[in-house]
């Protein structure tokens, strides 16, 4: 891959000659939301896609719940104390510590957000029976 070449390009470049080689005509779509989670719905092609046929990433459900580690070094600002006494000078306080944190997630998505769907073809490789929804796209242009 070039540095310049747009990799979702190749990728939905990769899924379109393996759809095509496969006889399948299934292709990633752009969806809407009508709905959005618990009871998600999504428009594709003008058809709404309710829950019972969506993968979801787990991420876009509230309350979903992230776990986190690391380092962090920093200092605290300086601050200066009263009357003046060498103890009460301006000074800050180094910090070095490990830390391990547990973060609940609250975004979602919401009515009106294009999502990216990727169908899932049933036993006969050609009819689609479900969808992933995998994210949430917005164009830097502001279009559709």
């Amino acid at each position: 891959m070039k540095e310049l070449d747009n990799p979702y390009k190749q990728l939905l470049d990769l899924n379109k000659s393996m759809a095509g080689s496969a006889g399948i005509q299934a292709m990633a779509k752009l969806g809407k939301i009508v709905s959005p989670p618990p009871n998600l719905v999504v428009s594709v092609d003008g058809m709404p896609i309710t829950k019972a046929f969506i993968w979801l990433d787990e991420y876009w459900l509230q309350g979903h719940e992230r776990h986190t580690k690391g380092h962090l070094v920093s200092a605290t600002q300086n601050r200066a104390g009263g009357g003046g006494y060498a103890e009460f000078a301006s000074h800050n306080h180094d910090i070095d510590n490990d830390y391990t944190e547990n973060i609940i997630m609250t975004d979602t998505w919401h009515v009106g957000d294009t999502v990216l769907l990727i169908p899932i073809v049933g036993q006969d490789n050609k009819t689609v029976e479900q969808y992933a929804v995998l994210c949430k796209l917005v164009r830097l242009d502001g279009v559709y």
